[in-house]
């Protein structure tokens, strides 16, 4: 690593401008990229100004909102979100990462919020603008200096939230399941037809293991108890209220699980011996093009659950459509492990007569 003019300024091997310095009794150090020397230089000098004034007059130094963020991620390292706010920071570092709290407002995100409204939701801006928020409302009331005095002396500003159109659920029809299912690999129509008889979310079908499995002698059946915290995308992950689940099983989930017992020793849902970790890949995907239903979510068969069917007849008193509830007019598939091609043909749907 070369050393240049101005004393505490390195160049590393790949180009990019490394500040090492200690000044006042403090030690400044950070990784300023592939920079000029002129503007590694005036960085420097504007940090050493910031810890002179504080020295000599008392002055505090002012927090930037990179500062506060690393400090936020170090404090939340144990929320399961942690990866999807660290992802958001490191967009919005480049905007406002060296700018002081009190600096950070609507006029400053601008320029953020213009270019990711290019490519993205209005609704996914807001998440990171939330992050922005949270940060700055703790360093407001929460954090302070030692000499008690809080990182941002003033109240967090309101941040205006861009608005946008929002993606409603889109429950499917009994029609709309027997198309897509029919279009899916075996292993994940199993899922998918389980997805919308219980209810669950993607990763908590995907994880769904047999020593959750809960036997009721009496009434000859069983249950599966998701543990609060079972993992799922992320290791601090799980059921989004944080509390156990239980998960009663109708006789079309019961057809499943009794179609995918043997398969895996720890797994309920595999293929070819290996546990599947998302339903939403490519083959989902091509699934829902051939069936004409691009606009289909994973997330939409838990909606499908909750919402009931959208056919005429359906008269559900609780939301909960009668298929799911009463075992007369629910679908009855008979599913062979090894077969697809015979999974889908013998799926039937009978209506009660």
């Amino acid at each position: 690593m070369a050393r240049t003019k101005t004393a505490g300024i390195q160049t590393a091997a790949d180009g990019s401008k490394i500040v090492d310095k200690r000044a006042f009794g403090v030690r400044i150090k950070r990784h300023l990229g592939k920079i000029e020397q002129e503007q590694a230089e005036a960085w420097l000098a504007k940090e050493v100004e910031k810890l002179r004034q504080a020295h000599l007059f008392g002055a505090r130094a002012q927090r930037t909102f990179r500062e506060a963020a690393l400090r936020y991620l170090t404090e939340s390292s144990e929320q399961a979100c942690i990866d999807e706010v660290a992802w958001h920071v490191k967009l919005l570092d480049p905007y406002i990462g060296e700018l002081a709290l009190r600096e950070v407002h609507d006029a400053t995100l601008a320029p953020f919020v213009r270019k990711r409204a290019q490519t993205v939701s209005a609704t996914t801006v807001c998440r990171s603008l939330e992050v922005v928020r949270r940060i700055l409302n703790l360093a407001a009331r929460k954090w302070r200096e030692d000499d008690g005095m809080p990182w941002l002396s003033t109240a967090a500003p309101l941040l205006s939230m861009p608005k946008g159109t929002v993606r409603k659920p889109y429950p499917l029809s009994w029609e709309e399941q027997a198309r897509l299912f029919a279009r899916l690999p075996a292993h994940l129509a199993c899922m998918a037809l389980f997805k919308v008889n219980t209810g669950l979310r993607e990763q908590e079908v995907v994880q769904l293991r047999w020593g959750w499995e809960q036997c009721i002698p009496e009434l000859n059946a069983s249950v599966f108890v998701i543990p609060a915290h079972f993992g799922g995308r992320r290791r601090n992950s799980g059921v989004k209220n944080r509390e156990d689940r239980l998960v009663v099983l109708n006789e079309t989930a019961k057809a499943v699980i009794e179609a995918c017992r043997g398969e895996h020793a720890q797994f309920v849902f595999s293929y070819r011996g290996k546990p599947v970790k998302f339903i939403n890949n490519s083959a989902w995907q091509k699934a829902r093009k051939e069936a004409a239903l691009p606009q289909v979510r994973v997330h939409d068969l838990k909606h499908t659950f909750g919402r009931g069917c959208a056919r005429p007849a359906c008269r559900s008193r609780r939301g909960r459509c009668c298929w799911v509830t009463n075992p007369v007019t629910s679908p009855r598939t008979t599913v062979h492990r090894n077969s697809p091609s015979c999974w889908k043909q013998q799926t039937v749907w009978h209506d009660k007569k």
